[in-house]
C-alpha cells in the first residue's frame, strides 16, 4: 500500500505507524500490569513491531527502529519506570526485534510463511532466540531478580508467537486483495467461527463455577480446520485478548486459582502455549496436506491425458492377494470397459498361445530376481482384435527384500509394428530393386561383385574352393542388327533363363553388362567347377531357332579357379582373359584360365 510514495515519505509512513502501534500497545500492557493481581501473561508489542518488520521494505527499517525506540521510552516514562529502566528496556526490545528479524531472514530468504509447517517451526526458534537474549540483556542491565528474567522472556516471546502471525497474514491477504475475491459464504463463515470463538471464550472465562477452558481450544481447532493458519493466529488472539481481560480482572478458573500470581500468569502463558502449539502447526499441516491433494489430482489428471494421448496404460499386481488393477487405458487397449473386474490369468490368458508362455516365464523371472523386465507380445481383443503391445515393468520390494507387487505399462504398439512391417518390406523391395537387373531378373552387377567378394573373403579365410564363370552370347551384335534390339533383349532374358536353371543352389548368376554374365561357383573343385561351367554352355546351345521365335545363339565360357588372388578384379580377369581365349578358338565353347 506504500510501492507508490516516494521513499521519504514512506519511510515517515512506517515511523510512524511503529511508533503510534507500539506506544497504544505498550502503553495498554503496562496498564494491565496495574490490575487487581498484577497479571500481565503478554506483551503485544513485540510481536506487532516485528510483524511491521517482516511487512515493511527494507529500506524504511531504519526509521521504524527508530520510532519504535522512542515509542518504548515514552511508553516506559509514562508507565512510571524509572529513567535508566527505561533506557535498559528500550534497548533490550530493539534487540529482540534485530534478532528475531536478523534469524528469520537467514533461515528464510523469501518470503516467512506460515502456511508450511517447516517456516513456523523457524518462526517459532527465532522468537525463542530473540527473547531469550533480550530477557538476559534486560536482567543484566537493571539487576532484577530471576522472576524478572522468565517474567520477560515468556511475556515477550508469547507477545510474538501470537500477535506476529495474524498481523502478517492479515497484511497479505488485504495487498494480494484475497478478501475481495473470496466468496460471501466463506467471509460469512469466517466471521461466525471468529465471533463463535470470542463468544465461547468470554462464557468459559467469565466465570469460574465450570472449567471450561478445554471449550476455547475445540473453537479455535474449529477455526484451524475451516480457516487455516489464519483461522489458527486469529483464533488464539481472540482467546488470548479475552482470557487476559478476564483473568486480569479476576474472572475465570485462572483467576480463582488459591495459589501466587506469579503462578497463575505461568499457567495462563502455558494455556496460551498449548493452545498455540496445537492449532498454528495443525493448520500449516492441514493446509500442506490440501495442496498435497490438489498437486495429486492436478498429477493423476495429467496422467490420464498422457497415458491417453500416448495409448499407454499402468497396471499393478498385488502378489500377496494375487489381484490385478488397470488404469482406465489398459482396459481400453484391451478393448473393454473401465471397471470390469479383471484378475492375473484373464490378463495373461489375453495374449496368444504363441506368446503367453513367453510373457509368464518372463513375469516369474523378474519376480524371482527383481529386476526390471520388458516383453512385446500380441493380445486378442474381447472385440476379437489381435493388437500388438508392448509393456515394461519393475518389481516393488518389501522388508526383507520379497517381492510384494508388480508395476508395469502397457503400450499399443500395433501401428508402430505394422509401420515398421511395412518399411521392412519397402526395404526389402528397394534392395532387390536396386540389386537385381530388370531385364533378366537376375542380380546385377553391384550385386554380384559384392556377392563374390563375400565369397571372396570365405576362400580366403577359411580355405573353401571357389571359380567364377564369365561368358558372353556370341556374336549378338549379328542379332541385334539383324533382328533388332527388342529381339536381342529376348534372347538375352532367355540366355539367362537357361544358364540359371542349369546352375546348383549354392551357385549364383549375375548379369554384368549388356550381353555378359558371371557363374560364381562356390565350393567347387576345378573339374567340379568345369562341369558345371560346361553344364551351362551346353543348357544354351541347346534352344532350338524355332523356339517362340527366337534366333538361336550360344556362348563363351571363361572359367577361372580361385588361386589365392588378391582381390575379385584379379579372380575375374583371369577369368576373362579364358573367355577371350574360348573366343579365338572358335566361340561357343569353355577355356579354363591357366
Amino acid at each position: 500500500m506504500t510501492r507508490s510514495l516516494s521513499p521519504k515519505v514512506e519511510a515517515v509512513f512506517w515511523l510512524l505507524l511503529s511508533a503510534t502501534g507500539y506506544f497504544l500497545l505498550a502503553s495498554l500492557s503496562l496498564h494491565a500490569t496495574k490490575g487487581a493481581d498484577n497479571i500481565a501473561a503478554v506483551w503485544p508489542p513485540s510481536g506487532y513491531f516485528l510483524a511491521l518488520l517482516l511487512l515493511m521494505p527494507a529500506s524504511a527499517r531504519v526509521a521504524a527502529f527508530v520510532g519504535m525506540a522512542a515509542a518504548s521510552l515514552a511508553a516506559n516514562i509514562h508507565g512510571g519506570a524509572p529513567l535508566w529502566s527505561c533506557f535498559a528496556f528500550t534497548l533490550s526490545n530493539l534487540c529482540e526485534a534485530v534478532v528475531a528479524l536478523w534469524l528469520i531472514r537467514r533461515s528464510e530468504p523469501g518470503e516467512l510463511s506460515f502456511m508450511v509447517p517447516r517456516s513456523v517451526i523457524r518462526f517459532c526458534v527465532a522468537a525463542f532466540a530473540a527473547s531469550t537474549i533480550s530477557a538476559a540483556m534486560a536482567w543484566a542491565l537493571t539487576g532484577k531478580g530471576l522472576d524478572f528474567l522468565l517474567s520477560w522472556l515468556t511475556t515477550v516471546l508469547l507477545g510474538m508467537l501470537i500477535v506476529t502471525p495474524p498481523i502478517v497474514m492479515l497484511a497479505r491477504m488485504i495487498g494480494t486483495n484475497a478478501f475481495g475475491k473470496a466468496p460471501a459464504g466463506m467471509k460469512t463463515e469466517a466471521a461466525a467461527i471468529l465471533t463463535a470463538t470470542g463468544l465461547v471464550t468470554i462464557l468459559s472465562f467469565s466465570q469460574s463455577a465450570f472449567p471450561a477452558t478445554f471449550l476455547p481450544c475445540i473453537a479455535v481447532v474449529a477455526a484451524a480446520y475451516r480457516l487455516g493458519p489464519f483461522g489458527a493466529a486469529a483464533g488464539v488472539l481472540i482467546v488470548t485478548i479475552i482470557v487476559s481481560l478476564f483473568t486480569g480482572q479476576g474472572y475465570g478458573v485462572i483467576a480463582a486459582m488459591d495459589t501466587a500470581p506469579k503462578v497463575k500468569v505461568l499457567f495462563l502463558q502455558f494455556y496460551l502455549v498449548i493452545l498455540l502449539f496445537a492449532t498454528l502447526p495443525l493448520a500449516a499441516l492441514l493446509i500442506g496436506r490440501q495442496r498435497l491433494a490438489k498437486r495429486l489430482e492436478q498429477s493423476n489428471r495429467w496422467l490420464l491425458q498422457a497415458e491417453a494421448a500416448a495409448l499407454v496404460g499402468h497396471w499393478r499386481v498385488d502378489l500377496a492377494h494375487w489381484t490385478i488393477t488397470w488404469s482406465d487405458q489398459t482396459y481400453r487397449v484391451h478393448g473393454l470397459e473401465p471397471g470390469v473386474p479383471v484378475d492375473v490369468e484373464y490378463s495373461v490368458k489375453q495374449y496368444v498361445a504363441e506368446d503367453r508362455v513367453a510373457v509368464r516365464k518372463i513375469l516369474e523371472a523378474a519376480v524371482r530376481t527383481g529386476e526390471p523386465f520388458e516383453f512385446q507380445g500380441r493380445i486378442r481383443r474381447a472385440d476379437g482384435q489381435i493388437r500388438h503391445v508392448k509393456s515394461h515393468g519393475s518389481i516393488e520390494m518389501g522388508r526383507g527384500k520379497r517381492a510384494i507387487g508388480i508395476f508395469g505399462t502397457v503400450q499399443d504398439v500395433t501401428e508402430t509394428v505394422e509401420n515398421a512391417r511395412i518399411l521392412e518390406a519397402a526395404r526389402s523391395a528397394a534392395e532387390r530393386v536396386a540389386n537385381t537387373d530388370m531385364l533378366t531378373g537376375l542380380p546385377n552387377r553391384r550385386h554380384t561383385l559384392a556377392f563374390l567378394e563375400k565369397a571372396l573373403s570365405g576362400a580366403r579365410d577359411h580355405g573353401a574352393p571357389l571359380a567364377v564363370a564369365i561368358f558372353d552370347i556370341d556374336h549378338f551384335k549379328r542379332i541385334n542388327d539383324t533382328h533388332g534390339h527388342a529381339m536381342g533383349d529376348r534372347v538375352i532374358h532367355r540366355v539367362a533363363q537357361r544358364a540359371k536353371a542349369a546352375l546348383r543352389d549354392e551357385d549364383m548368376l549375375g548379369r554384368i553388362g549388356g550381353e555378359e554374365f558371371v557363374c560364381i561357383l562356390q565350393r567347387s573343385s576345378a573339374q567340379a567347377a568345369e562341369m558345371v561351367a560346361e553344364r551351362v554352355r551346353q543348357a544354351v546351345e541347346a534352344g532350338t531357332a524355332d523356339e517362340e521365335g527366337l534366333p538361336n545363339a550360344t556362348i563363351s565360357v571363361g572359367l577361372a579357379v580361385y588361386d589365392g588372388e588378391p582381390d575379385v578384379e584379379e579372380l575375374l580377369h583371369r577369368a576373362d582373359k579364358a573367355l577371350y581365349v574360348a573366343k579365338r578358338e572358335g566361340r561357343n565353347r569353355l577355356r579354363m584360365a591357366a
